[in-house]
This record gives structure tokens, sequence and C-alpha cells, in this order.
């Protein structure tokens, strides 16, 4: 039996550690060494290297688990548990040295999820959560918002990299949303937007086109701070999905409702 408690109070220290290294390699980054994934999607030699050293710290921690990279430095096999890890959630953000950006790791068996880690740099702040466990930040408890009424909420709505499938959509959003909402957001980083939500310092969050690791560790800590993830079709089992939404759980109704006045995107 895992004891998932401990295991998080490992797996901030070792994301807490990453961070750190980020935050050092900034002060001298090269954007020359910056390579292109896919249109406007970014990956550099930084994250590369903080993949490197929390597969290699995480690998001691539970060696019997897999691992699910966004820069594929490991592999999984089907193992009984694996890591989905993200090493720089944020990577155009980090570039241009704008924050936010983070390091995720969520841990989760072949159907759920386990614990989830975010430690988003620029404001030192850890966010974590275990399977019954609650939400913490920094070791503070927390709880998503109580705002009931869309005049009042604080929401984000992101612009993926694929803009073609996507444009629809992201006009879709803003056109209803905007001037009916008390204000939209957009920050370049799903993990740190979902923490948010899960902190309650915004109201709700939607992205599309994303990999586990945008999303895995974060959207558990929500959950656990009194949230509601669905994926865009309200689907509660959203683990293996790419188009996620979560909200304070008052506001999922309405997100809900515009992105079904939209076709439904390719998964």
């Amino acid at each position: 039996m895992l004891d998932l408690k401990q295991l998080t109070a490992d797996v901030c220290r070792i994301a807490t550690e990453a961070g750190y290294f980020l935050k050092e390699e900034r002060k001298s980054f090269r954007r020359d060494r910056v390579e292109e994934k896919h249109a406007h999607d970014y990956v550099s030699y930084v994250d590369k290297e903080s993949e490197k050293r929390v597969v290699s710290a995480l690998s001691t921690l539970l060696p019997e688990a897999g691992f699910i990279t966004e820069e594929g430095s490991a592999t999984y096999q089907d193992e009984p548990y694996y890591w989905v890890i993200d090493p720089l959630d944020g990577t155009t953000n980090y570039i241009h040295d704008e924050a936010p950006y983070c390091v995720c790791i969520a841990l989760r068996s072949r159907t759920e999820l386990l614990l989830g880690v975010v430690y988003e740099v620029c404001r030192d702040e850890c966010f974590y959560a275990w399977k019954g466990g609650k939400a913490y930040m920094n070791a503070k408890e927390i709880h998503v918002s109580d705002i009931k009424d869309a005049k009042d909420a604080f929401v984000f709505t992101e612009l993926p990299y694929n803009y073609n499938q996507y444009k629809q959509t992201a006009l879709h959003l803003i056109d209803k949303l905007y001037g009916k909402v008390g204000g939209i957001r957009m920050n370049g980083s799903a993990a740190a937007a979902i923490c948010y939500v899960a902190m309650g310092r915004f109201d709700a969050w939607a992205e599309a086109f994303l990999g586990k690791w945008d999303y895995s560790a974060a959207a558990l800590i929500a959950q656990e701070a009194g949230g509601k993830v669905t994926d865009f079709y309200g689907n509660d089992y959203f683990i293996e999905g790419h188009h996620i939404i979560v909200t304070n759980k008052y506001l999922h109704p309405l997100f809900q409702k515009l992105l079904a006045e939209v076709p439904p995107l390719d998964m």
C-alpha cells in the first residue's frame, strides 16, 4: 500500500528543487538554444535538463513506477503506477521571462490520479494534494471559491497552439464571456491556472489540446479543493482526455453550455 501523504511530501521537495534549478538557469538563459516542436510550441535545454533531474529523483523514490513525460526522457511500460511529468509548464512564458511557469508531477494508477504537485516558481507556491487528503498550498489548506453569479466571476480562457482547430471555440468563448463576467485572463500555464482555481484566486478555466502532463497534477489538486473537473463534454473521466474544464463547480454549467454551442473538437 502506497503512503500517499509521505510520497506527496517527497514529491514537493523534488518539484521545489527542480523549480530552483529553473530559476537559476533563467538568470543566464540562452534564447539561441530554444527549439520549436510545432508551430509556436517550444522546448529548451532547460526543459530537458529539468525533466532528467525529476525522473532521476522519482526513480529512486518509487522504483516500480513508470513515466509519461512531456520531453520523452523516460517511458511507461504498463507498470501499475506511473508518474506524469511536465518539467516546465509555461515554456513560452519562461523563454520571455514572464510569469507564471511551473514544475508539475502527478502519480496515477491505470485508472485514477493518486497525487499531484505543482510548484509555481515565480511566486514560490507549492500546490499539492493526494487522493482523499484535501488540497494545500505551502502547507495551508485551500478551497475553490463560492462565486455563483457569472458577473462576479474571474475566469481563464487560453489560446492553445492548434489555432486552426480552436479558433472558432476561442472566439465564441471570448464573445460570450467578455463583458458578462468579472474579468478574463490568459496566463500561459495550464497547471498554474488550474491551481489558481483550486485556491479561489480564479473561478473557472478551460483549455483544449492538452497533454496529460499539462493538467494531471493540478486537476487532482482542484478536485481535492472542492472543484469540478470534466472534459469539454461533461465527462467526469477526463484523465485520458485533451480538452478540460475546471471550475469552482458553480460555474461548470455555464462553460459546458458555451462549449456545446460550437462544433466538437477533434480528440
